[in-house]
């Protein structure tokens, strides 16, 4: 039964099945085998979750009330089947012969408080290398360098970073989620929501285009709007399909032995959380003294490397604030969460919040233009903004929602979250120096 039964399951899964692996990959699994009634729930569900859904997995994990519905009742929610979940990447090799030849696995959960702990360092040292690539992209591509992207061109600044980031959120993000959570929560979390969510900025994005529109060049800002989002959506889907073709090939290299795909699951033990913690913590206490040593020597300088280490500095409490909203994501709006459920609410404040401040600081430093002023709050506007916000997460619930059974709600998304963005930012920044 076993062989007939693989044979009937789909080598490349469809988008939706890849929206479900992230999704079980984060303890908040989805199946579109439901009653008829429930279907646009369902959905909902799945597609303003397929980005991210912050701490609730750990609350899930630890809560001793209410949870899941159990498994003999009629629930919207169904586990995955396991010929679903079966990691195709040969990751044996990272388990100890204990651990793989004992029955008893090892006990992955860490207490709460360590949970938290690890998830937060995580996201802070992911956050501050997202940030520090996202720097290089704009030196590279830029008009010191590649003369491909400009401050004064629909080809901005962070359009290579959004597109790259993109294209990895459809390798680590969508596809391999679910495999990268069972090697290690954490740098799933860590990947996904730290680097690449840092990696991409939506407030850089808005303010370019504020840019534009304060100057009255109000096509280059719409412009500028249609290619980031045209390119960034083609990227996700560019990443997720090369990301297909790559397990599609590891699926046929994978050995047939099944205890060897069984051992892939044993890799998430707790002695490794507690040893990836401390590298974290290690990791991010030497990332802050480089950083702060190094501001002080630019600062007084006011150079672009001020602006960076700046923006090390205060580039985790940027990520750890999104990681916390996106708690909202799925939880809708009304008594019982009933309306609105398909939005995003947790990225879609995240991006519309920090493009509004990103305003403010922008007003002020035209109105105050002084080189401390500018430092400073460009280092904040790189750094904490520019982390807090994000286009890879944006990108794929936009590319989840477009995949779905209804796809116009990803362009509904897509239309609220700039407009909305736009018309703050046009009202804090563009009227007062107008």
């Amino acid at each position: 039964m076993d062989s007939i039964k693989s044979h009937e399951e789909p080598i490349f899964p469809t988008m939706s099945s890849f929206s479900g692996q992230a999704i079980a990959g984060t303890f908040l699994p989805v199946s579109r085998s439901l009653p008829l009634t429930f279907n646009n729930d369902a959905d909902s569900d799945s597609v303003s979750e397929a980005g991210d859904t912050g701490d609730r997995s750990l609350q899930r994990r630890h809560s001793t009330g209410a949870t899941l519905p159990p498994l003999n009742t009629a629930s919207v929610t169904k586990p995955f089947p396991l010929d679903k979940t079966k990691s195709p990447l040969p990751t044996e090799f990272l388990l100890s012969p204990e651990a793989i030849n004992s029955g008893k696995e090892e006990e992955p959960v860490l207490p709460k408080s360590l949970e938290y702990i690890s998830c937060l360092t995580h996201l802070a040292v992911f956050g501050i290398l997202g940030a520090v690539t996202r720097y290089m992209l704009q030196k590279l591509f830029g008009p010191t360098v590649a003369q491909v992207t400009s401050d004064r061109s629909i080809l901005f600044l962070d359009l290579p970073a959004n597109m790259v980031g993109s294209f990895l959120m459809g390798w680590f993000g969508v596809v391999f989620k679910a495999d990268m959570t069972r090697v290690s929560e954490f740098l799933a979390i860590g990947l996904s929501t730290g680097y690449l969510g840092s990696l991409t900025t939506f407030s850089g994005w808005n303010q370019k285009m504020l840019d534009f529109s304060a100057d009255g060049e109000w096509l280059y800002a719409v412009l500028g709007f249609l290619f980031g989002l045209f390119l960034s959506a083609y990227s996700i889907i560019l990443g997720v399909e090369t990301a297909k073709g790559f397990r599609w090939l590891l699926h046929r290299r994978a050995s047939s032995s099944e205890e060897k795909k069984q051992s892939c699951l044993k890799a998430n033990t707790y002695k490794r959380n507690i040893m990836s913690m401390i590298l974290m913590l290690t990791l991010l206490m030497a990332f802050l003294i480089v950083s702060a040593t190094e501001l002080v020597k630019e600062f007084d300088k006011g150079t672009s490397k001020a602006q960076l280490w700046l923006g090390c500095l205060v580039a985790a409490p940027g990520v750890w604030i999104r990681w916390f909203l996106a708690r909202l994501n799925g939880r809708g709006l009304g008594k019982n969460g009933q309306y609105l459920r398909w939005v995003p609410l947790g990225t879609l404040i995240a991006n519309v919040a920090a493009a509004s401040v990103m305003a403010a600081l922008a007003t002020l430093k035209k109105s105050v233009d002084t080189p401390t002023c500018n430092t400073v709050a460009s280092g904040v506007q790189f750094g904490l903004l520019g982390c807090l916000s994000t286009v890879s997460t944006f990108m794929a619930e936009f590319n989840a929602m477009r995949e779905s059974d209804y796809p116009w709600r990803a362009y509904a998304y897509a239309f609220f979250t700039i407009a909305v963005s736009f018309a703050m930012g046009t009202i804090i920044y563009s009227a007062p120096v107008g």
